[in-house]
């Protein structure tokens, strides 16, 4: 029997680090994601393969389905084993039912996104495995990887959301929004090629002082609400440069324009972990040229990437 799982990639818009004690956040999933592909076996093994999106096989391992069933998470030769294994043990927790007999599976995922773009390489996964194991994809986030979950809320939408975590994380509030900006052809989005790790940015995060969280997080519900009814690009442009000071001030990180991008005339905002992957930025074709001769390659329009 074979069974296919999908999920959609993510950009986070607004609320990034403080999405995490509560704040609104205005979440996008993207047009590409990754698909899981489950047949079963009688061979009594779990056969993994992972593709890129140039259909090229940059993963493979392979484990004894029995060992699942037992009390501590299966060791692997790899980071990624190890990873890997931990997640599906852990669904394996969640549902007894899952992965409980010595029933074999060969699994195929294929990302459309490049691996490195931080769309949500691992938040698909998770979400693919909770959708094939049954179980609540929060849940399942919460004891492996961690974070806020509104890349798994991405996952599983089709439209943008107001993302909002609660002391209950395995029910956030999710509302979906149409946010369709008409100025949306002079926005892009450009790859920074630093990859940025999440659970380094939370750690960081998690070590600030907490005095004043309650202050800008009403300060960013605020700013979210506004980015997502701009009516138009001056008043967007106002709003995504004042959440960006904002959280300068509070990180104590200068902002990604002023640290390498001051004489750009557009507007530029940070998107999830800050240093890294993609920004958003205004502008027209002629902007455009200002990243590509700084040697930005990876530029993609609004419309091409948002779903």
């Amino acid at each position: 029997m074979k069974k296919e799982f999908y999920s959609n990639g993510k950009l986070l818009l607004t609320g990034e680090y403080v999405v995490l004690d509560g704040a609104s956040a205005l979440a996008l999933p993207t047009k590409k994601g990754q698909s899981l592909n489950v047949e079963t076996t009688n061979s009594g093994y779990l056969i993994w393969e992972s593709f890129d999106c140039y259909n090229q096989s940059w993963y493979q391992t392979k484990i004894k389905t029995a060992n699942f069933l037992k009390k501590e998470v299966p060791l692997g030769t790899s980071k990624f084993d190890d990873t890997l294994f931990k997640i599906l043990w852990q669904a394996q927790q969640l549902n007894p039912l899952f992965l409980n007999s010595n029933a074999g599976y060969t699994i195929q995922t294929y990302l459309t996104f490049e691996r490195l773009w931080g769309l949500g390489t691992s938040s698909t996964l998770i979400n693919n495995i909770a959708q094939w194991a049954q179980i609540n994809a929060f849940e399942l986030l919460e004891l492996s990887f961690g974070g806020s979950g509104y890349d798994i809320a991405c996952a599983q939408n089709n439209s943008s959301i107001i993302y909002q975590r609660n002391l209950d994380r395995k029910k956030p509030k999710i509302n979906t929004v149409h946010f369709n900006p008409a100025f949306k052809e002079q926005l892009f989005f450009v790859y920074l090629n630093k990859k940025k790790d999440s659970k380094e940015a939370i750690l960081a995060y998690q070590k600030l002082d907490m005095s004043l969280l309650e202050i800008i997080i009403s300060e960013i519900n605020n700013l979210t609400d506004n980015i997502c009814n701009s009516s138009t690009l001056t008043n967007f442009e106002d709003s995504i440069i004042e959440h960006e000071q904002i959280l300068s001030q509070f990180l104590n990180i200068p902002t990604v324009k002023e640290s390498h991008f001051s004489n750009y005339q557009g507007a530029i905002k940070s998107l999830g972990g800050w240093g890294g992957d993609f920004i958003l930025a205004t502008g027209n074709s002629t902007d455009i040229l200002y990243f590509k001769k700084r040697g930005y390659s990876t530029i993609i329009p609004y419309k091409d990437m948002i779903l």
